[in-house]
């Protein structure tokens, strides 16, 4: 749906341009266009979009509006019609009512030089809906919790800071190497077992 110029000089992290005969639009989550520079879902009308899934009325419903597909992509557009991917949206966080993307807070985590990899979701909170969660990798057995807050502290908004940190061996990754936060929220739904006495 979307390529950047052979003759690009300068990649700025984009999926590039809409390709010719693809309309897109950003909406918010009751379907309406966002202004311009804000993120949005991505929708996205053309002859490459499927006409639904085979023999599944009800998931075809879910993501297929009026010609348009609703593609699960929280994207910006730039002034030159760049678009760029900030997130999925079942994957954001919403802390007070807040939209909290996890590529943004992980892109700060990781940028401490005692991460080597990291995830964030978001977990439930009483009082705020949500509250983010990091899991972290090490690559410094040194680093300490309060060390890496003070890093995001200085880099992202309060209600971005996360709440909770997990220091961990390892995170779940797809065969190609992709971490899944899926498992990780997955993880919150499955009571660990008891400790054997």
């Amino acid at each position: 749906m979307a390529g950047n110029p052979y003759d690009l000089k300068h990649y700025s992290g984009s999926i590039g341009l809409p390709v010719p005969s693809t309309d897109i639009r950003l909406v918010d989550d009751n379907g309406h266009d966002v202004p311009p520079g804000e993120p949005g879902e991505l929708w996205v009308k053309g002859p490459q979009v499927m006409l639904g899934y085979w023999q599944r009325p009800e998931a075809t419903d879910e993501v297929l509006k009026d010609g348009w597909l609703a593609t699960g992509d929280v994207v910006t557009v730039d002034e030159q019609g760049f678009v760029r991917i900030v997130d999925r949206k079942k994957d954001m966080i919403l802390v007070s009512g807040f939209n909290v993307y996890p590529n943004e807070i992980e892109d700060v985590v990781s940028q401490h030089p005692k991460v080597l990899e990291c995830a964030a979701i978001g977990v439930p909170s009483e009082a705020s809906g949500e509250t983010v969660k990091i899991c972290v990798v090490k690559k410094d057995a040194s680093l300490t919790k309060e060390e890496l807050l003070t890093h995001c502290r200085r880099h992202l908004t309060g209600y971005k800071v996360p709440k909770i940190v997990e220091f961990r061996d390892e995170l779940p990754k797809s065969n190609v190497g992709k971490i899944l936060r899926r498992e990780l929220r997955d993880e919150l739904k499955t009571p660990k077992p008891a400790d054997a006495a």
